[in-house]
């Protein structure tokens, strides 16, 4: 058998064991977060040695930084074109996403508690978040953008307000549903509050301006 023929047979197996870690590391970063988290827990979950993680990833940085790349993948898992829609299209994308969240609390508790902690110094985890947070303002920018020339909205002036209202309440939801699922209904609260800052910038009512800036 040459070199290539076992690669191609090894290789499922590689990438089910490094889904079986990615899947621990997900539970115990969100459980303890990742400083508190070690390798040798996600060994143990999964009934390996510490060695054979490091065999997969290299290190725990690189292990945590796989993990969100994980929940990304996860993300356009389901989507025909595997990537997220643009435009209007983007808004009950961020529903759905909402929904889906739901059926993996799991994943929703690694990335609340790994985005908390990377606002701490030298974070590893802090430049994805910088940029996912800068792309995805970007983006629902410009979903908001093609939405307002559709309605005739002329001066979107909100529009960089309303995109990062829209990525906090998301994320400021997920928090809530984690400590209180029986409380809040993910989707239904994410769907109303994405109408309603739609809504507020393509409809801004008399009582937004009295706040407005001079």
């Amino acid at each position: 058998m040459s070199e290539s023929d076992h690669a191609v047979r090894v290789r499922p197996a590689t990438r089910e064991k490094r889904e079986q870690i990615l899947k621990a590391a997900i539970e115990i970063f969100g459980n303890k977060g990742s400083t508190n988290g070690t390798l040798a827990d996600v060994a143990e979950q999964v009934g390996i040695t510490h060695a054979g993680v490091l065999h997969h990833f290299g290190s725990k940085q690189k292990l945590l930084l796989e993990v969100l790349a994980y929940r990304d993948q996860d993300d356009v898992a389901g989507l025909a074109q595997k990537h997220i829609p643009d435009g209007p299209e983007l808004f009950l994308h961020l529903v759905r996403t909402a929904l889906t969240n739901e059926k993996r609390p799991g994943i929703v508790q690694a990335y609340t508690v790994l985005s908390a902690e990377s606002v701490t110094d030298d974070h590893p985890s802090r430049p994805y978040f910088e940029d996912r947070y800068t792309t995805l303002r970007r983006e629902v920018a410009a979903a908001f953008g093609e939405l307002c020339a559709q309605e005739g909205v002329t001066e979107p002036d909100t529009i960089a307000a309303a995109s990062a209202a829209i990525l906090a309440v998301m994320d400021g939801l997920q928090l809530q549903w984690l400590l209180h699922p029986d409380a809040v209904d993910l989707a239904d609260a994410s769907a109303f509050a994405i109408r309603a800052i739609v809504n507020g910038v393509l409809h801004p009512g008399p009582e937004l301006e009295s706040y407005a800036r001079p």
